[in-house]
Parts: structure tokens; sequence; C-alpha cells
């Protein structure tokens, strides 16, 4: 069609989510998107649908603006082509929100407005306005660098072991580093209580931490929300989903590996007043937990972009890239929220290897009803894509793969 309006799209980042997206929009429009990084990763490396320019420090503020003006004057300036930022990491979404005025100029996205990306990336306020808005989470408790200097935070806890601990600033705390470091952590007492608070303090981290009374059960029991809000905070999208299963290795706790489609009305009415009272825009990604103390999903946290995971959207027939394509390109009028609901035709989303989710998913009725998809055929990934086979490519992801093997082996833990 030669009348079709043009357009790129601009993939901040090389990893997995940024694989994803190029991949819905290949299967959307046929097209390859390029991506800019900081660093190659192995999902977008030998493929034929992204083209990965690589930057050194992109992620740093300074280096991010310049890159990005230079090619906006150099290579992205033709006037009949719809140029568009897609952030694939929380760092990339945050500088987007914060140069929206000037990229702006040049490029089309939804950007969330900055002071509300800080309040929601930051744990400690995402809390207090789930508390003004009447949203479930965790039972929680702070500590910070003072309580830390003070030894306070050697203090009894206000509720018992098995806890939780987090950090409030993700990329900060990226940026650190020290012995034992994982994403996240569960701890069963006070002496590795007391020593993970020292080790994170010690190596630099100045943010609070997040103490939360564990929330008990097993992968199961967490659920995803993925939404899409567009630039007048309508939410156009959203959709459910159910982690069976999650990567225990220490840098990559709590990033899901096997995800069915779900649906509930409550969350989904309960989160779409939400992100609309608060005006958000763009993308977001909800992690909560089912509670079975009280009946009641508990929030966890909000990530400002699309996930790792958020393909199995596209595999469920809601296509992430369109949703941004409808909106930038084409105009479509907001007509209603699509909500992704279980039906015959739902596809189990799989991100290890077959022999990992057997062995170490918990048996619950969900796994069966996952395993039943399997045999039907209806499972996808994310990177096992046949229209971008390459041998190189396809081994990669093989030996990726592979890999998951001996992390659960060497890392998984029961819940």
């Amino acid at each position: 069609m030669a009348d079709s309006p043009k357009f790129i799209p601009i993939l901040l980042g090389s990893d997995i989510n940024a694989y994803g997206m190029a991949r819905s929009f290949h299967q959307e429009y046929k097209i390859k998107s390029e991506a800019i990084g900081s660093k190659q990763l192995a999902a977008t490396r030998f493929s034929h649908i992204v083209k990965v320019k690589i930057v050194p420090d992109f992620n740093e503020e300074e280096v991010f603006i310049e890159t990005l003006t230079n090619l906006a004057i150099n290579r992205y300036n033709d006037p009949n082509i719809t140029y568009l930022l897609i952030p694939c990491g929380d760092s990339y979404a945050e500088l987007v929100s914060k140069y929206q005025k000037t990229l702006s100029q040049w490029f089309s996205f939804p950007a969330i407005d900055h002071d509300l990306l800080l309040k929601l990336s930051d744990k400690v306020s995402f809390y207090n306005i789930c508390e003004e808005y009447g949203l479930p989470y965790p039972t929680t408790y702070i500590v910070d660098k003072e309580m830390y200097d003070q030894k306070t935070y050697l203090n009894p806890l206000p509720f018992d072991f098995p806890i939780a601990i987090k950090p409030t600033d993700s990329v900060e705390y990226l940026n650190i580093h020290f012995e034992g470091k994982k994403k996240a952590y569960i701890i069963e007492g006070k002496a590795e209580y007391d020593l993970v608070v020292d080790r994170i303090y010690q190596s630099g981290y100045t943010k609070e931490l997040i103490i939360q009374e564990f929330v008990a059960g097993d992968d199961s029991n967490m659920r995803v929300l993925n939404a899409y809000v567009d630039s007048n905070h309508q939410v156009r999208m959203m959709f459910l989903g159910q982690p069976l299963l999650e990567d225990p290795f220490p840098a990559s706790i709590g990033n899901y590996v096997a995800i069915l489609p779900d649906d509930h009305d409550e969350i989904y009415q309960n989160l779409k007043r939400f992100l609309e009272d608060i005006q958000y825009t763009g993308f977001a990604n909800i992690d909560m937990k089912y509670d079975p103390k009280d009946g009641r999903f508990k929030l966890f946290e909000i990530n400002l972009r699309q996930g790792r995971s958020s393909f199995f959207v596209t595999l469920n027939g809601i296509n992430l890239a369109k949703l941004i394509i409808d909106e930038f390109v084409y105009q479509t009028p907001f007509t209603g929220t699509v909500y992704g609901r279980r039906n015959d035709d739902q596809k189990f989303w799989l991100g290890v290897p077959t022999r990992v989710f057997k062995k170490y998913a918990a048996d619950n009725p969900q796994k069966e009803k996952a395993l039943e998809l399997m045999k039907k055929g209806k499972v996808g990934t994310t990177v096992f894509y046949p229209k971008d086979y390459s041998l190189t490519h396809f081994s990669l992801m093989v030996y990726m793969f592979y890999r998951y093997n001996d992390r659960f082996d060497t890392f998984f833990k029961s819940k």
C-alpha cells in the first residue's frame, strides 16, 4: 500500500524486552525495527528483525540525549516518517520522560509526567499512593540510610520472619555491586537480615529499603497486569497474566518465565480507575500476589514500561506494537478498553526449556492447564520466531534457554 503512513520503531535497549517489541512490529507490519543500547545483549544478537546500534554509556543522561539529538538531526529527519521511541528498560523510560519536551521535536512516544514517574518508581511513595487509592499492598517497614548509620535498623521488626527485602530505587541499586547481591531477597532470620542490610549500604546504596511481610504461596499466586494508556490518559488495553514460575537466579529474581492468560474484573476495574485518576501515560506492568490470609491481591510494584515477559500479550492476540501505531501513526480514536480474557484460543507463554517448567513449577491445576495447552501446541516463546530464523540466532537462543537448566538446578527453592 503505497499511501500507507511510514514509521520506524526505535527501541531503547537490546534485551529480550526489545526483541519482544521488535517481533510484535514484525508480526503486525512486516518491518524491521531499530534499537539503540549501551551493550549488545543476547536476544537481539544476530537477529534479522531488529538492527542494533551500540552506544557505550547510552543509559547515562548526557550520552543519551546527545546521541538521540544527533541522530534526529542527521538521520531521523524525514518529515514523511514517524519515528517512534519505545523505552525497553527502567533507565530509558526515565530519560524519555525527563527529556520528553526536547525529544518530542523529532520523535513520537507515550511519556509519563516526570514528577509522576519519580513518585511511582520509588516504592515508598508508590505505596503511599496505593494507600491513598485504597489499593492493598504487603505490610511494609522502611529502613533508610540514617537508620543504618545509627544502627536502629537492628531493632526488632514489627512482623515475623520470613520477610522480603528490596530497594526502593532500582536504578541506583542496579549500579552497585557486592557479594551475594540479589534483585530481591527472601530472608528467613535476623542474622541474615542484618547481614544483607549491612552489605547493601556498605556498597554505596543511599536510598530506602523496603522490608515487607512475606506473602505466602508459590509463583502461581502471582499476577501481572499489562496495560497501555494513551496520551489522553485513557486505558486502551489491559491484560492480566498468571505467572507459574519465576527465575531463581539472584540478579533475575522476580522475572517471570511462564505465564498463563488470566482475567479478573475487580483487578481490571480498580487498576483502570487508578491509572486514569493519576493521569498515567504509556505502558504499565504491575506485579501483585494473592494473599491467602485475607483473600486479596497485594500490589508489589509498577514498572513504567512493558515487561520482559509482556510478549505474552502479543502471543495471545493483542499486539503491543499495534497499540502504539494506532495512536501515533493512524490517530485512531479511543473507543473503549480492550481486556485480555481466558478463552479457547489462549496460549501459554514459556521462557524456559520444557524440562525446567515440568520439574520446577508447583503442581496445581494451573500447571495441568499449561501442560494441556503444550500438548495442543498452544504454547509460544518470545525469542524463537520462525520468521527470524538463522543458524547463529537460533543456536544462541538454544544456548540461552539451555542455561536455565543449571540456573534452576543451582538456585531454585520451593516457596
